[in-house]
């Protein structure tokens, strides 16, 4: 078995998205390679209706898939193709944009106007880009959670993990997508097979991944199931951490534990043409869709 290095620990930063929805972008429109074959991934959480409610309205996706994973409030969504539905606290979606779609988006908090969730773009490949658009939409209580011994949590959204397989099947990318919640003070290791690119992603709590970057700022401890911890040494909420080669992450959590997404993907290693939410291979290939786009052409009649 081998650790995999951290490669870098970087803070999440405030976007505005749709139609002024404020958000927080981990990776995205910047060197896609370095996530291949993951594009984009944004973290959508407010207190404040204003900050979301006017949502995400019709815009296209081509060449891509798009992973909505809902933690609080729910994202109702209809699209070209007349499908629509409502993604509830806890649930996930899996859209294929493949040949082409039009879809809204629209965020709704709980009763105490709070809502919480964070998608991802994962890249076709190119032998995939023109494929027919489908959904998979998964309700929270079907997927499958793991409590371990130690009080650790494992949410097994895609892929297999300890034993069990995640709801959604028949993807590209063929990822592992992991909520992992470890108990304070607690030291885990966690398998991720070796020819994946991978990352991690914290929202809440903190903890300290192995071979972390540096420190920063004023050296804190606080003693946590008998031993100290040195607090500026934790990857904190918002952190998102990019693993070098290797099939094993250690993260040894903090004073409030540690929760964070666990992301791997098989990288795709094409070329990509990217011009906003539709992705192909070439220039060409991206004119045409635009053209598609113009002309009224672009959803493709389904056979």
């Amino acid at each position: 078995m081998s650790f995999r290095p951290v490669k870098s620990t970087t803070l999440a930063q405030p976007t505005i998205e749709g139609e002024g929805v404020k958000l927080h972008r981990a990776f995205g429109f910047h060197n896609p390679d370095m996530f291949d074959p993951y594009l984009l991934f944004d973290d959508f959480r407010n207190e404040n209706p204003e900050d979301y409610a006017a949502g995400f309205p019709w815009h296209p996706h081509r060449g891509i898939e798009t992973i909505t994973y809902v933690l609080t409030g729910s994202v109702t969504h209809k699209d070209s193709l007349n499908n629509e539905g409502t993604l509830g606290a806890g649930a996930v979606q899996w859209m294929t944009a493949g040949s082409g779609i039009l879809h809204q988006e629209m965020p709704k908090g709980n009763a105490q106007g709070q809502m919480h969730g964070f998608q991802l773009w994962a890249n076709l490949p190119a032998s995939l880009k023109m494929t027919a658009p489908r959904y998979q939409d998964i309700a929270g209580k079907d997927i499958p959670e793991i409590i371990d011994d130690d009080g650790t949590q494992v949410r097994v959204i895609i892929g297999e993990f300890w034993g069990k397989r995640g709801p959604v099947d028949g993807i590209a990318a063929d990822p592992q997508y992991l909520d992992i919640f470890v108990p304070a003070g607690i030291r885990k290791t966690f398998r991720v097979d070796t020819y994946r690119h991978a990352f991690a992603y914290v929202f809440d709590g903190a903890g300290r991944f192995t071979d972390a970057a540096p420190p920063k700022g004023v050296l804190l401890e606080k003693e946590v199931l008998g031993e100290e911890v040195n607090i500026c040494d934790l990857s904190g909420d918002r952190t998102l951490i990019q693993f070098g080669n290797g099939d094993e992450v250690t993260v040894q959590a903090g004073p409030q534990g540690v929760r964070f997404l666990l992301i791997s993907g098989a990288p795709l290693n094409e070329p990509i043409a990217w011009h906003g939410p539709i992705v192909m291979n070439t220039r060409d290939e991206l004119k045409q869709a635009l053209r598609d786009l113009n002309n009224g052409t672009f959803v493709k009649p389904a056979h």
